[in-house]
């Protein structure tokens, strides 16, 4: 039946069996009480919904664009996280971070995890084509990619797609999208675990730079603007992409139309012409199309302006003839941006968008009032309550607090031949090079990359703890890039976990020389209807809560993904932290690698023997172990001791974490072929495999100028500073307590820890 507002939608008088069929029959993946919501909202109009404001509503409630499951908790414990130097925090899009007197930095990070489980390759790059317009819309020029990778142990196989198809289509979309749009992808982290089999997470991040005056935001601020779409035409593909992002996955059912389809040779003269019509002063507002298409992006940009709007779909340009009314409104096609104008600035948005090729239309205009009112065919097909369509609901879920396990230490099995055992340790899938990967990624593009995610001697690089960007030409000020989590040992203790996932971040900012500075969050947990499961991710907000409440850090933007799992499977608890540093000059940056033989090594930090959450218990299968305790009163000394330090006291810096005190010894062999003779005996009175692969405490590992070795003994008051051996020769020899437990050459652990991802990626 149609109406003067379209396709009509029976639901007034629907019984409550009839309104979950409906729910499940239009793929709107709404519960029953929100069915009935809408059901009373529309018996108080008189009148039944349109299809386009069904749908409209079901995008404005998905998990994915209200946080229903969320966002009460994350109020409750990451409100308020700003500082002095905060421009813009928890608003819009993106967070905007103080630079310098006239810059400012932007950041955010995302997940794209069920379009990357069902079309992997699609998935990935459409991931990282959403973070840069999230970035983009600030007024902010793209200049850096991150990506942390959650990927199925090879042999799982749990999922209906096979374990390496998924993982070298994620690989090959990050790869094939970041390359092609031309932003250098200078850091990130993988991780293996078969929880990942169904359902693999892909968070991609991106950092822009821009000039203070340029900040757009994402809401209007007058009446009379015009609504313009630029960039793609719009299409069927992501139909429905925030509903199915917003339940698990049921392998058997899901449409690969859910997914996206990037289009990055569109995208990089989008950013151009954005970013020249920014600089030209005639954008009064800008929103990237992502999740929920238009829906969301009118509906939030007008909402949070206190207006609203007159659409017209038959406007919007389209890659195929015959599209519903809906099916425009909802799709989450690619490449796409809405911008506010003047219309007297329309003509001069058209000349820089015509410069660059980019297509556009006007596709409504901003009006007083409440309610957003869309034309299709003559016909009004939504007149809708922005207020009520745009708040969704809001459940402060029920949740179980995590079951407190008596601390205990693990007394792990010893080796018993350690030399044996470190080669295959070293090689395994959650330890080895990332190189097979790095190298897949252009992270010199646009040659502002200063520190790379390897470093050292071409053929023998290492792992940089962070990348270091010189974002602006006439400045050696820098940024300090760097994004993971510690997922076993969240599992293990969700809170202690999560502050170990954030405190390594903090640690990698550090170990390169920098200050940290700010971070957001991309918070990937299983099922919220499940009480033990909301109870990891109350735990784990609580604790990035407490840590940047400590150390000032300001929490400016996040993500959360939640429902990651197939059937009765879901992953373990993953929330990923991407930090960012600054540091006042960055030739005088710290790299890993060991410079020169004959200079003394130090650990610094209190030593921790617990093996909780450590990658040797899960490759050894004796569990995860519990999770070791974090002391944050230490790493605040040892932060501000390394940043009073002359950096030419430090000639190498590395930060013990996955793989213990063991491999980062390696690493920092490995990037210059240079040795190094340790013993472990001063550090603890514990056993020699907890001193070796122990992952817990904040320890850094230093190659300290022997010249002034003096001088950095008197350093960082208050921290513990131990001497462990001094670099040289060709060989990691490492004793404890008068014996040798490990004596081999560089060339033979390079052989295994270079070639390991071979048999996994």
């Amino acid at each position: 039946m149609e109406t003067a507002y379209g396709d009509e939608v029976r639901i007034t008088g629907l019984s409550d069996e009839e309104l979950g069929r409906l729910s499940s029959d239009l793929g709107l993946s709404l519960s029953l009480t929100e069915m009935k919501m809408l059901q009373s909202y529309f018996r108080n109009l008189g009148r039944e919904p349109t299809m386009v404001e069904v749908q409209a509503m079901a995008q404005a409630w998905s998990e994915h664009c209200c946080y229903k499951s969320s966002k009460f908790y994350l109020k409750r414990y990451l409100s308020g996280l700003k500082s002095a130097y905060t421009i813009l925090a928890m608003e819009d899009d993106a967070g905007v971070v103080e630079f310098d007197e006239e810059h400012a930095y932007v950041l955010k990070m995302e997940s794209h995890n069920h379009p990357s489980a069902v079309e992997p390759y699609g998935g990935a790059a459409t991931g990282v084509g959403g973070i840069i317009r999230d970035v983009l819309c600030m007024g902010a020029k793209p200049v850096a990619l991150l990506d942390s990778l959650f990927l199925p142990m090879p042999g799982t196989e749990k999922g209906v797609l096979p374990d390496r198809y998924l993982i070298s289509g994620i690989i090959a979309g990050i790869r094939d999208y970041g390359n092609r749009v031309g932003i250098p992808t200078v850091a990130g982290s993988i991780d293996f675990h078969p929880s990942y089999s169904s359902n693999p997470l892909v968070n991609a991040g991106c950092v822009g730079i821009m000039r203070k005056e340029n900040l757009v935001r994402s809401r209007v601020d007058r009446p009379g603007l015009l609504l313009v779409l630029a960039g793609g035409r719009t299409g069927r593909d992501g139909i429905h992409g925030v509903n199915f992002a917003s339940r698990k996955i049921e392998q058997d059912r899901e449409n690969r139309t859910s997914v996206q389809l990037g289009n990055p040779i569109i995208k990089e003269p989008l950013i151009h012409a954005c970013l020249e019509a920014v600089e030209a002063g005639i954008v009064a507002a800008m929103k990237d199309l992502g999740g929920g298409g238009l829906s969301s992006s009118v509906g939030e940009m007008c909402h949070a302006g206190g207006y609203s709007a007159e659409v017209y779909l038959d406007n919007v340009l389209l890659k195929e003839s015959g599209m519903e009314p809906w099916e425009i409104w909802v799709s989450e096609s690619q490449e796409r941006m809405l911008l506010a104008v003047e219309e007297g600035n329309l003509g001069k948005l058209s000349e820089i968008f015509s410069s660059w090729d980019i297509e556009f239309s006007v596709i409504g205009r901003v009006k007083e009032g409440h309610n957003l009112v869309i034309w299709s065919r003559g016909r009004k097909v939504l007149d809708l309550d922005l207020n009520f369509l745009t708040s969704g609901p809001v459940y402060a879920r029920h949740y179980l607090n995590p079951e407190k396990r008596e601390k205990a230490t693990v007394l792990a099995a010893e080796p018993k031949d350690l030399n044996a055992f470190c080669l295959d340790f070293i090689g395994s899938p959650n330890l080895c090079s990332r190189e097979h990967v790095i190298r897949q990624y252009d992270h010199t593009v646009k040659g502002n990359t200063v520190v790379r995610p390897l470093t050292g001697q071409p053929n023998h690089e290492t792992h940089s703890d962070a990348a270091v960007i010189k974002p602006l030409e006439n400045s050696y000020r820098g940024l300090v890039l760097t994004s993971g989590s510690r997922p076993l040992m969240v599992s293990a203790d969700p809170y202690m976990g999560t502050l170990n996932t954030v405190a390594e971040a903090y640690r990698n900012i550090l170990a390169a020389g920098g200050r940290p500075h700010s971070l957001v969050d991309s918070l990937n947990f299983g099922d919220p209807e499940d009480p033990a499961i909301m109870g990891q991710f109350v735990e784990s907000v609580r604790a990035i809560g407490d840590f940047c409440r400590r150390t000032g850090l300001p929490v400016v933007s996040g993500n959360v993904s939640l429902y990651n799992g197939s059937g009765h499977e879901g992953i373990i608890p993953t929330p990923t932290i991407m930090m960012v540093g600054i540091i006042g000059d960055v030739r005088k940056a710290w790299t890993p690698e060991f410079k020169e033989g004959g200079n003394p090594v130090y650990l610094i930090g209190e030593q921790s023997d617990d093996l909780g959450g450590s990658e040797f218990l899960r490759f050894t299968g004796q569990g995860p172990g519990g999770c070791p305790e974090l002391d944050l009163d230490e790493l605040e000394r040892i932060s501000e001791g390394m940043r009073s330090l002359d950096p030419a006291v430090i000639r190498a810096c590395h930060d013990v974490s996955t793989g213990g005190i063991f491999s980062a010894l390696c690493e920092m062999s490995f990037g210059n072929g240079i040795g190094v003779d340790c013993d472990l005996t001063p550090i603890s009175g514990g056993r020699t495999v907890c001193k070796l692969f122990s992952e817990g405490g904040n320890r850094f590992i230093v190659e300290v100028d022997r010249s002034r070795e003096e001088e950095f003994r008197s350093a960082l008051p208050g921290v513990q500073k131990t001497r462990i051996g001094v670099t040289g020769g060709t060989r990691v020899r490492i004793s404890d307590m008068g014996r040798v437990a490990v004596d081999l050459c560089i060339p033979d652990l390079y052989e295994r820890w270079s070639t390991g991802i071979w048999g996994v990626v």
